[in-house]
């Protein structure tokens, strides 16, 4: 038998009704549904050190058990020194088990390990469905050794689900243990 994410599995047995109860949805296909995450980070730096970008593709790897991409610059910006086609970040696309098991590692092991951490911010929805989050810190996930890290440094985390609006991605999160600040 092969093995399904815990998340996962509660989504289908548990998250699809009670959404479809809350919502009224007449058939279990119009239930929004995660579709992937995306972890990005920007590498300002890497425009004079090379290395660096080397460094955030490494992380970003340990972080999602998934090898990270370095994104390239689309244009010149001379203020920056940049030319159209450096790399200037790092990102990762996870879909799948992969998005599941990631997103339980972020719930119940990197979230709580936020220094004063009292919940993620509810505006971060972009009013098609899907959730931006920011994490100062890239120490918070265990399979970063904190000794080996050479500069802290922040990242951003997509959640891109089928919600027609953000009330439905947002309780879609909820159910799924994201946790949210209460107002």
């Amino acid at each position: 038998m092969a093995y399904i994410p815990r998340l996962k599995t509660e989504y289908k047995e548990r998250i699809v009704a009670a959404l479809r109860e809350e919502y009224g949805y007449e058939n279990v296909m119009q239930v929004p549904k995660l579709e992937k995450i995306v972890v990005s980070r920007g590498v300002g730096a890497a425009v004079a050190d090379k290395k660096q970008i080397d460094y955030a593709v490494d992380e970003l790897g340990k972080i999602t058990g998934q090898k990270a991409v370095a994104t390239m610059s689309k244009k010149d910006v001379a203020s920056f020194k940049l030319r159209k086609g450096m790399p200037i970040g790092a990102k990762v696309t996870l879909r799948a088990e992969r998005m599941w098991e990631f997103l339980d590692r972020l719930i119940t092991t990197a979230l709580p390990r936020v220094r004063d951490f009292n919940g993620i911010s509810a505006t971060g929805f972009d009013g098609r469905g899907n959730y931006n989050l920011g994490v100062k810190e890239q120490i918070i996930f265990p399979e970063i050794d904190i000794d080996k890290v050479h500069k802290i440094s922040g990242m951003d985390i997509t959640f891109v689900t089928t919600a027609e609006t953000d009330k439905e991605a947002k309780s879609l999160l909820s159910e799924l243990g994201l946790p949210f600040k209460k107002n």
